[in-house]
């Protein structure tokens, strides 16, 4: 592996706006109803900030990453949290038996990923019978959509869910933080010169050039924490949606599937 993903990845100490926080609140406030008493596995897990969250309720939570660097923040936080493992591992080659966990968990990573067929297919060997597979992933048919640097493919609604539907028998989608509700001269401003500089290759790659890039345009950023905690953003939980035709209302995707 040549990609250095520490520069792409949320970490602890990180500067963000509010929306960035609520997101990542909401992905795990939303994971943590499946995973009351039960074994959890979350891929990708990067900095760590929701394996305590998770580990509040869960019997047992197991975090990966492929990146050894990244894992330094969670192996040195959670140090001595009997409920919480960290390990390094490829997401497309588990290093875990049949039917080990109740619930995987992949948020914003499947567009990393040279084989998410290879990786759905390991995620259903390694869940039990009725357990839950989890993926939350940016949105590209939201107008102000930005790649990842290093990402494979996005997924639009209806392949996300063709995806998951060939090997689970239940594939539920849900669509986050709504695009129309964009009112004021300000954000309208901020979202054309987004696509402009999108479009002449002008983005910054790193979350560090990201945050000046938020910094000028949203005001004062906050740190993020070392660990999600209850209440730490207002949480609107995600929208059902159609899996039919793609969907450019949320800038957010879930799918939650069963086996």
């Amino acid at each position: 592996m040549t990609e250095n993903y520490t520069t792409v990845t949320e970490l602890p100490g990180n500067q963000i706006t509010r929306e960035q926080l609520a997101r990542l609140y909401q992905r795990y406030r939303f994971a943590q109803q499946f995973c009351n008493n039960r074994e959890v596995l979350e891929l990708a897990c990067g900095g760590g900030m929701g394996l305590g969250y998770l580990a509040k309720v869960a019997k047992r939570v197991v975090g990966g990453d492929i990146d050894k660097n990244i894992l330094k923040h969670p192996i040195e936080y959670y140090k001595g949290r009997e409920k919480i493992e960290i390990r390094e591992f490829n997401a497309q080659n588990l290093p875990f038996e049949n039917k080990s966990f109740d619930v995987v968990i992949l948020y914003e990573a499947i567009y990393y990923l040279k084989d998410p067929e290879k990786f759905v297919s390991e995620a259903h060997r390694v869940l039990k019978d009725k357990g839950v597979l989890l993926i939350c992933t940016a949105n590209k048919n939201w107008t102000d959509f930005n790649p990842s640097p290093y990402s494979t493919k996005y997924l639009s609604a209806p392949e996300l869910y063709s995806l998951m539907n060939n090997n689970f028998s239940k594939v539920e989608l849900f669509g986050a933080f709504s695009v129309t509700n964009k009112g004021g001269i300000k954000n309208r401003m901020t979202s054309f010169i987004k696509r402009t500089a999108i479009s002449l290759n002008l983005m910054p790659k790193t979350m560090k050039g990201k945050a000046i890039f938020k910094r000028l345009f949203f005001g004062q950023l906050i740190a993020l924490p070392p660990e999600i905690e209850e209440g730490l953003a207002d949480y609107s939980p995600p929208i059902p949606i159609s899996s039919d035709c793609p969907n450019s209302e949320y800038k957010v995707l879930f799918s939650v599937a069963f086996v």
